[in-house]
Formats: structure tokens, C-alpha cells, sequence
């Protein structure tokens, strides 16, 4: 009897897996290597890096015993006070629950598709030892939201599921008045980093490199073009209320919010 094994979901959790067949034709797997057992390469997509971690820097970022920064996919928690900005509602509490999870602890890396940022630290899903999702723990226990990025894009869905829960549950940061959705009649120049507004997009209008959606002489989303795959038809937006979460530039008087995949616009 052949055993066949799907390696697509075999929990490899080692950079070197070693395939053995004896006389009968029985395949076994094994990250031991063994006499008769040959390598099998595996996509770096597939199997998990074993590392220690030296310190936890915030809620989403972890350095590990080599130096790496690593920056937790998909997600994003308030930030902490540092030399360069202050402090946000919920920031310090990310960073203890982090810190009580993974300091001092060995984690498994999983990479997506973009494995270093523009910051060159790597961009990664962490596992605790017992495999436990980290990423996405932080939002079951609403610590963090969601903030995916094409090409990485890995367990969105799941992702988007674990915040949704959270969120009805007010749960951390869900129920905390600084991250409370607002009118965007009430925007504002004084608003920093990641907020919540309700809004009505009106038109889309599109260039070389971004589509937009307008929702008045002031305000508009853009996303890029490349990313318009992971969206559904824009036009299906238009007239509806609709939320955006994210952050705001702005240029003179106009206002955007450059949105990368559908999680940050959720129709009411």
C-alpha cells in the first residue's frame, strides 16, 4: 500500500524535510534525516523558521536573538511612546500582552509572498511554540486590527473574522472612544494616525497609476490600480454607506485615505 501525503498542508514545522520508501513501497516523511531518505524541496511558503525571541519593541514588532526586526503580517496595533511620536490608546497594552506571550520565547516564522518591508525588517506570521497564531490572536483579543497589504495576503479571511468577532464583543481597542467610527463631515487636520470614518463615495475617477472614489470636493480613497484585483467592482460602492479605516494624508485642503485591500472599506 502506497501512503500518500498532500504537502501543501503537512505541518512542517523545519526548513528540511526528508522522504524515506522501504520495500513494500510505504512513503513516510520525516525532518530527520535518515540513510535511505532524500531531501524534499519545499516553497519557503510551506514551512515555518524556528527562532528566539531576544525583545518585544511594540505591539506588532518583535527583535529577535540575531537582531531581525520582524513586523507581524496583516495586522496593526497602536503605537507606543517612542522618541518619534507619542503614544496611542491601547499601544501599551499590545506591547505587555505581547511581551508576556513571546519574551524570551522560541516562535515559528511564516512568510507570504513580500518577505522584508521598506524598513528591511522581515515581514512574517509568528507561532508560538504550541502554535498558537499571534497575528491573530492579537485581534481575537482586540489588541490589534487588520491591516493586509498585497501581495501578502495570507489568512485574511480569517483575519477579517477574528476582528469582526472582537469588535461586536467591544472588545480592547473596539471599545475604547478614540477609535469610534465618525462622520466624515468631521474631518479634520488635527486627526493622526489610524481612524475610523463613515462616508458616502459619490464618483470614480482613475489615472495612470490610482483609482479613486470621491466622496466629496474634499475627500476621496485611492487605491492603487494593481491592487484593484482584490476588490470588487468599485461601482458596487457608490451611493452606499460605507466605513474606511485607515490614515489620512493630506495636500491643501483635500483629504485621502490610500486603501490596499477590501477590509479597510466595509459597506454598512
Amino acid at each position: 500500500m502506497f501512503l500518500i501525503l498532500n504537502l501543501n498542508v503537512f505541518p512542517v514545522f523545519s526548513t528540511e524535510i526528508f522522504r524515506s520508501e522501504d520495500a513494500t513501497g510505504r512513503v513516510t516523511y520525516t525532518d530527520k534525516a535518515t540513510e535511505d531518505g532524500r531531501q524534499v524541496k519545499l516553497s519557503k511558503r510551506v514551512y515555518r523558521h524556528l527562532h528566539l525571541v531576544k525583545s518585544v519593541y511594540d505591539g506588532d514588532t518583535i527583535v529577535l536573538e540575531n537582531g531581525e526586526r520582524v513586523r507581524l503580517l496583516g495586522v496593526n496595533t497602536p503605537e507606543v511612546e517612542s522618541r518619534h511620536r507619542a503614544s496611542e490608546p491601547g499601544g501599551n497594552d499590545a506591547k505587555a500582552w505581547l511581551q508576556n506571550q513571546l519574551q524570551g520565547q522560541k516562535v515559528y516564522l511564516e512568510y507570504d509572498l513580500e518577505k522584508h518591508d521598506k524598513y528591511q525588517r522581515l515581514l512574517a506570521h509568528v507561532f508560538s511554540a504550541d502554535g498558537k497564531h499571534i497575528n491573530l490572536e492579537l485581534l481575537k483579543n482586540g489588541l490589534a486590527f487588520v491591516n493586509v497589504i498585497p501581495p501578502n495576503v495570507r489568512h485574511a479571511d480569517k483575519f477579517n473574522k477574528a476582528q469582526l468577532q472582537a469588535e461586536n464583543n467591544k472588545l480592547g481597542i473596539w471599545e475604547l472612544p478614540h477609535y469610534q467610527a465618525r462622520s466624515l463631515s468631521l474631518i479634520s487636520s488635527d486627526d493622526k494616525g489610524w481612524k475610523r470614518y463613515i462616508g458616502t463615495p459619490q464618483t470614480i475617477q482613475q489615472n495612470r497609476k490610482f483609482t479613486y472614489l470621491v466622496f466629496n470636493d474634499q475627500v476621496n480613497i485611492r487605491i492603487a490600480n494593481d491592487n484593484l484585483q482584490f476588490f470588487p467592482a468599485l461601482e458596487t460602492y457608490l451611493g452606499k454607506t460605507v466605513e474606511i479605516r485607515g490614515w489620512i494624508s493630506r495636500s491643501r485642503e483635500k483629504f485621502s485615505f490610500q486603501i490596499y485591500h477590501p477590509s479597510a472599506l466595509i459597506v454598512q
